[in-house]
């Protein structure tokens, strides 16, 4: 009885090393395909793509951050942490469209631009009056703080909010950033997009291509 015991706990150990070379096997397969994929010229470009942030709407976004003066780059990132994209997109609180404006903000911008289009808030759906509105929004904001973390701040919270904080000595405007500072910024929601509209920053500012569209003009009329 104990010699058949035996056997089976070889047979056990057997099948064990076995399946553990199978494994390594089948994965150090798939490593390799994946290196042989990514040298091939005609896929590099496509990996190279595959890695960087979107750039839908690139024909809006650097006509109306040239027209306003504010880095493209930057309404991408807020486009991308706003909605990801979704020119359909509403929120909870009833902001519309790739920068979810919101109905006061709307109003705001429209009086600012003295725009005497015939359009209404629903046209935020619009993702050409949406951006348009949305880099204006942050190219003023921008212009009174003087940092884009500030800007991405009063962004979400409101100019009124971070205002305050300045005032009251919450934060210095003079050294805040998300490595300074973050932390003392009352609202942990703000915190966190102050944070990812960075970050998404930073992706935007390593896309070679959009550099080149950007340093080009490209739509710029």
């Amino acid at each position: 009885m104990a010699a058949k015991n035996n056997k089976k706990k070889k047979k056990t150990k057997q099948d064990n090393y076995l399946a553990f070379a199978i494994f390594i096997t089948i994965g150090l397969l798939i490593a390799a395909g994946l290196i042989v994929i990514f040298k091939k010229p005609e896929t590099q470009q496509k990996a190279k793509n595959f890695f960087t942030y979107p750039t839908e709407y690139e024909e809006y976004v650097i006509k109306y951050s040239n027209e306003y003066g504010i880095d493209p780059r930057f309404v991408f990132a807020v486009i991308n942490t706003e909605s990801h994209f979704n020119e359909n997109a509403e929120s909870e609180v009833g902001a519309r469209g790739l920068m979810q404006i919101m109905p006061d903000a709307f109003d705001w911008i429209k009086f600012r631009l003295n725009d005497d289009r015939d359009i209404t808030f629903d046209d935020m759906f619009d993702p050409q009056m949406n951006i348009q509105y949305g880099a204006y929004m942050l190219s003023y904001l921008y212009e009174d703080f003087g940092s884009y973390e500030l800007t991405a701040a009063a962004y979400h919270q409101g100019m009124n909010a971070v205002r305050a904080w300045i005032d009251d000595g919450t934060i210095d405007p003079d050294t805040f950033s998300i490595e300074n500072g973050l932390e003392a910024m009352p609202s942990d929601l703000t915190q966190d997009y102050i944070y990812k509209v960075m970050k998404a920053y930073d992706k935007y500012m390593d896309n070679s291509q959009l550099e080149e569209d950007i340093s080009n003009g490209k739509y710029y009329q």
